[in-house]
């Protein structure tokens, strides 16, 4: 029994997606895993999140290799194909792409206001006057993701500039001189964010915990 699957693929045609497809997966954790701490509770959650991989894998068709970062913490390629992962306490992702990528999860909940300041401009915040707890985490996960692939870190975060809001699921970020496109998926009073750029993106979200793979 695979449980329940929720498969969503958002399109945008002003984006020239080409026929290419990405294929984000979201793991529910068990409710008795996220009572774990310290180190128990990231090591778990490392590992569960490498089993939402293995799914995105398994759909791209892709073999999946010996999964090594480097000294920065960066996942490295392997047999020319990039991954990344995310994980907080009630959920994990992971994906794989024929490209650099970068996914990112977070639950929606309020910040305070220096951490708006702290994440973007002012400018960026102008873009938009949809609820401001939603917007900012929109925010943060896209230029994560961003950050992710370019193994640079949060201290870049202001440097990684909202450019333009297409709709409620796409966005475009400005950094290094380079457009990326974001798309989002909402679930359960959180948002992941993926760089899609010229691709599709087929999400997958697993709400049974025992779920095998196949």
């Amino acid at each position: 029994m695979l449980g329940d699957v929720i498969l969503s693929t958002i399109q945008n045609p002003k984006l020239n997606i080409q026929n290419r497809v990405i294929y984000p997966v979201i793991l529910a954790v068990p409710n008795k895993k996220q009572q774990l701490t310290g180190g128990e509770k990231v090591s778990f959650l490392s590992r569960h999140a490498r089993r939402a991989l293995e799914i995105s894998a398994q759909k791209s068709r892709i073999q999946l290799g010996d999964l090594k970062k480097d000294e920065n913490g960066v996942p490295l390629p392997f047999n020319g194909n990039f991954w990344s992962v995310t994980h907080k306490t009630g959920y994990v992702a992971g994906v794989i792409a024929r490209e650099r990528i970068g996914i990112d999860l977070e639950k929606i909940r309020p910040v305070k206001e220096a951490l708006h300041r702290k994440t973007a401009h002012d400018n960026e915040w102008a873009l938009s006057d949809i609820d401001k707890t939603v917007l900012f985490f929109r925010y943060w996960t896209s230029k994560e993701s961003v950050l992710k692939v370019s193994g640079t870190g949060i201290r870049d975060l202001l440097k990684c500039r909202i450019e333009r809001i297409i709709d409620d699921n796409h966005l475009v970020i400005n950094y290094k001189e380079r457009n990326w496109h974001i798309e989002h998926f909402y679930f359960n009073e959180h948002i992941a964010s993926v760089v899609k750029n010229n691709v599709d993106v087929e999400w997958a979200f697993f709400t049974d915990t025992s779920l095998p793979i196949q």
